[in-house]
């Protein structure tokens, strides 16, 4: 499922219009965004917890020359989902 999918689900089972089902995701999804940068979690209960992980600077490979290369550390995204979301996939 896409973004505009999603917003069309959204309006759908919220009965609004489409395009205000798109302001509603665009400014969840820019929340989330904001809060993961200023480093925080977002918990979202039932669903899931999105976080701020760190990566350390590591030694790699290059995989056609198989020469060692070094990988700059990183931040990333991590997401645990919640109880209700396992047992809905279980």
């Amino acid at each position: 499922m896409r973004k505009p999918d999603l917003a069309a689900q959204i309006a759908d089972k919220a009965d609004i219009p489409l395009d205000k089902a798109n302001d509603v995701l665009s400014a969840i999804l820019d929340e989330i965004t904001n809060s993961l940068s200023r480093k925080e979690s977002v918990s979202l209960i039932g669903f899931g917890t999105f976080e701020t992980r760190h990566r350390n600077a590591r030694t790699g490979k290059n995989p056609q020359t198989g020469e060692p290369i070094q990988i700059k550390a990183s931040n990333t995204v991590g997401f645990k989902p919640g109880k209700a979301l396992k047992e809905a996939l279980n």
